[in-house]
């Protein structure tokens, strides 16, 4: 019983875990250390940096390219077509040490910056600054990761 479908044409790096029912199409480079959850769909062309983990549920489009030791959610979308349906498409950037929360959803062409967090069910419409935190419809910025992480530190310390 085939479980996954991963392309002959993907380029897969060391230690590399691909869960249940996932599907990984043609010319995608993961690096090594990546972890990629139960029904994820990968499209042709996308790169993933090393150390990287993509929860279930995921998808990320054509031309999408994700940085090292990035967090994706649940049920996040990143999208490739700025004005559907056009055949011309732009892909998303995720800069490195970025975190996106569950079934948030970033449009084409956006840049997420190094060390950013995209909050749980954010819609991010325009690029995101490095080391900011992002939310709500369209997502705005609303502190910066200091503050994240100390939230962060303190709610483990609770």
């Amino acid at each position: 019983m085939v479980t996954n479908f991963i392309s002959e044409k993907a380029k897969i790096g060391k230690n590399v875990q691909i869960w249940h029912f996932s599907y990984i199409g043609d010319d995608v480079e993961i690096g090594d250390n990546v972890k990629i959850g139960s029904l994820v769909h990968v499209d042709y062309n996308v790169k993933i940096g090393t150390d990287t983990k993509i929860e279930g549920q995921a998808y990320i489009p054509p031309l999408s390219r994700i940085g090292k030791n990035v967090f994706i959610g649940p049920a996040v979308v990143l999208t490739n077509d700025p004005f559907p349906m056009c055949n011309k498409m732009i892909g998303v950037t995720i800069e490195d040490n970025v975190v996106i929360n569950a079934r948030a959803v970033i449009k084409a062409g956006v840049t997420v910056g190094r060390n950013s967090v995209v909050a749980m069910g954010a819609v991010v419409t325009r690029d995101v600054p490095e080391n900011s935190v992002v939310m709500g419809f369209p997502a705005t910025i609303r502190y910066s990761r200091d503050e994240y992480d100390k939230k962060q530190k303190q709610w483990k310390e609770s």
